[in-house]
């Protein structure tokens, strides 16, 4: 009974993406990040000074539109080029790649601002699902499952120990008039924070640690803790 609740309100959606992207891409990616970054940055050693920039900064826009390339997403969103490949032989497919890329952002000030961004793939399905009258998503349903995604995604990445400080999600709502620059001045803003949580650690001071754009509180889905689908099991398999 609980299952079939669930397949009505198409809660389970969102939760089992973000679960699935999770385990079978953040938690094989996630902790291999910083290492990336620090074989870069011996070969680069001026681009990534801040080594609080050193982790994977995800994308998750609220409207689930997703560009494959981000330089015609934005065009002070400029390519660099490609991060260490980590290899695994993964569900038959031997020698399966997975890489990051690395970007500049440039700012208003035309200053350039280097990181690892990608975007949360998962969305471009809740976006396919929305196109297709098989899933029967509504706009409103798919903007709600949106939120549910991010705020699974982020419950999923605190309690794990692996990824730690590899990620920083970045979720917003674009504006209703077109902003040529408002995706690299989304991503700036962050790599700006972690800029100050660095300079603070290095004063000894306590960093605040902001949370994204668009943190959880604001992400409010009126949905109950318990009306939200659980795991089937308890025992962490």
């Amino acid at each position: 009974e609980m299952s079939e609740m669930s397949e009505r309100s198409k809660q389970n959606v969102a939760h089992g993406l973000a679960w699935s992207y999770y385990v079978g891409y953040l938690k094989i990616v996630l902790p291999r990040v910083k290492k990336s970054m620090e074989e870069f940055c011996r070969a680069n050693p001026n681009l990534l000074a801040c080594r609080k920039t050193w982790k994977l900064h995800i994308l998750v826009p609220l409207s689930c539109d997703v560009y494959d390339d981000l330089e015609k997403a934005d065009s002070n969103i400029q390519y660099v080029t490609d991060l260490t490949e980590t290899t695994l032989a993964r569900a038959g497919t031997k020698k399966r790649v997975y890489k990051h890329s690395l970007y500049a952002i440039r700012d208003e000030e035309n200053q350039l601002w280097y990181c690892a961004v990608e975007y949360a793939t998962p969305l471009q399905s809740l976006y396919a699902m929305s196109q297709d009258e098989c899933a029967a998503f509504s706009r409103e349903e798919r903007l709600e499952q949106a939120k549910l995604f991010y705020r699974t995604l982020e419950e999923i990445l605190k309690g794990s120990k692996e990824c730690a400080d590899a990620y920083r999600l970045i979720a917003y709502e674009e504006p209703e008039e077109a902003e040529t620059h408002f995706l690299s001045r989304e991503i700036v803003w962050h790599l700006r924070q972690e800029h100050h949580e660095e300079i603070a650690v290095l004063e000894g001071s306590h960093p605040h640690t902001p949370s994204t754009a668009l943190d959880s509180a604001e992400l409010n889905l009126q949905i109950s803790v318990s009306d939200l689908p659980q795991p089937l099991r308890t025992d962490g398999f």
